[in-house]
């Protein structure tokens, strides 16, 4: 038999994280003996356990550490993280390690050293002797890359997890909770993130623009709330569309019915930007004079469209190459300390597979199934909202303009 002592530390048992090591344990055709437990005896109270996994050969016994590494467990027995050279551009050894979203360590000559870029199913290499979260397509031949879980660590809790600005956050996706009482949870996060000097982030579909969000959205950023948007081809011609013709997808924004050849819109709309040359340009030749696109370049908001095999047009400023796209958009969320995200499920869960846990995100949306995937998909530290887009921002747009 073949044995490991293994510590965690945190909130173990209100997050379940320690039944779930224990489950991971079973299924994967091992046994644990806990040797020591203990019990935070105050909510804000993190507990302990020590315990000796054991399992019938050593494969096993790698492959059950490798699963409850992520979990912030910790083998007793510190060693250096082992590394391996890449064998040629966009490979790894087969033993690597897979990241997660939370905050990593790995042991170097005997020092923990903190996981720099992290971000979720990335390799971890050395850059100038310090370690970084890489994608794997961006991995060179001969890089040193991290293989196993030896030598690495894991906080597993979200950092002010249980302070009271987000102890709403555990779960909170529901459509009978008063958004009122969300909303100002939201505001206080806000105004917490512009204190520390960190951006917000919104990610954004076109439904904003189809339940009258440009108006408020726009009111946001003229007050300088909105650091950048991140978003698609759609919410752009959409919103492009409303300034010139009244009509998103064809459909009157104020009747709420459809024009003669209102079809004809957004194609009509995309047009008139392509002869201006971009959206930036169309505001400056005065072609351009109203909505949120008009707003984010008047405010010198940066904006990154990132296309896809819907799009009609794009727009010129659409980035159809999709590995731009993603470089830019995870450019833009550096030093982001609150991302809202704004009913759009692909670009939501995109952007969530690039954030560190401790980001604060805030979902929302009319469809509760999109927060749940949200949050299943990774991001467990996302805020659902469950609401119409439109009256959210009209309200959060009032009480902080």
């Amino acid at each position: 038999m073949f044995h490991e002592t293994v510590t965690a530390q945190g909130h173990l048992i209100d997050t379940q994280t320690l039944d779930r090591v224990f489950d991971l344990i079973a299924d994967r055709g091992a046994t644990h003996e806990v040797l020591q437990f203990d019990i935070g005896k105050r909510g804000e109270d993190e507990s302990f356990v020590r315990m000796k996994v054991t399992a019938p050969d050593r494969e096993t016994l790698d492959h059950v550490i490798d699963g409850i590494i992520p979990y912030g467990c910790e083998v007793e027995s510190a060693r250096d993280a082992r590394w391996a050279e890449a064998p040629k551009d966009g490979c790894v050894p087969e033993d690597f390690y897979s990241t997660t979203n939370h905050q990593t360590q790995v042991r170097i000559d005997g020092r923990w050293v903190n996981v720099g870029k992290q971000r979720m199913d990335a390799v971890i290499v050395l850059e100038e002797g310090d370690p970084i979260c890489r994608k794997l397509r961006d991995v060179r031949q001969g890089e040193q890359v991290v293989c196993g879980a030896g030598g690495v660590r894991v906080t597993f809790d979200q950092p002010g997890r249980k302070k009271q600005t987000f102890a709403f956050m555990n779960n909170d996706i529901s459509s009978e909770r008063r958004v009122e009482t969300s909303l100002q949870r939201v505001i206080k996060i806000m105004e917490e993130v512009r204190k520390k000097g960190e951006r917000i982030v919104v990610v954004a579909g076109p439904v904003v623009i189809h339940t009258g969000g440009i108006e408020p959205f726009s009111r946001l950023v003229e007050a300088g709330w909105i650091d950048v948007l991140l978003s698609g081809n759609a919410i752009a011609v959409h919103d492009i569309e409303n300034c010139f013709f009244g009509t998103s997808l064809g459909v009157s924004l104020e009747k709420g019915v459809p024009v003669e050849e209102g079809h004809k819109n957004h194609m009509r709309a995309i047009n008139r930007i392509n002869h201006a040359g971009s959206i930036a340009e169309a505001v400056h030749q005065g072609v351009l004079t109203s909505g949120l696109m008009y707003s984010l370049v008047k405010n010198d908001v940066k904006f990154v469209l990132a296309g896809s095999i819907r799009d009609d047009g794009p727009l010129p400023d659409t980035v159809m190459d999709l590995v731009e796209a993603q470089e830019q958009y995870a450019n833009e969320l550096e030093g982001a300390g609150l991302v809202l995200m704004l009913s759009t499920m692909l670009h939501s869960i995109g952007v969530g597979n690039m954030l560190p846990s401790w980001v604060h995100v805030v979902c929302v949306d009319i469809n509760p199934a999109v927060v749940t995937k949200l949050s299943d998909r990774g991001s467990s530290q996302t805020v659902g909202i469950v609401t119409d887009v439109g009256l959210f921002l009209q309200r959060l747009a009032d009480e902080l303009c």
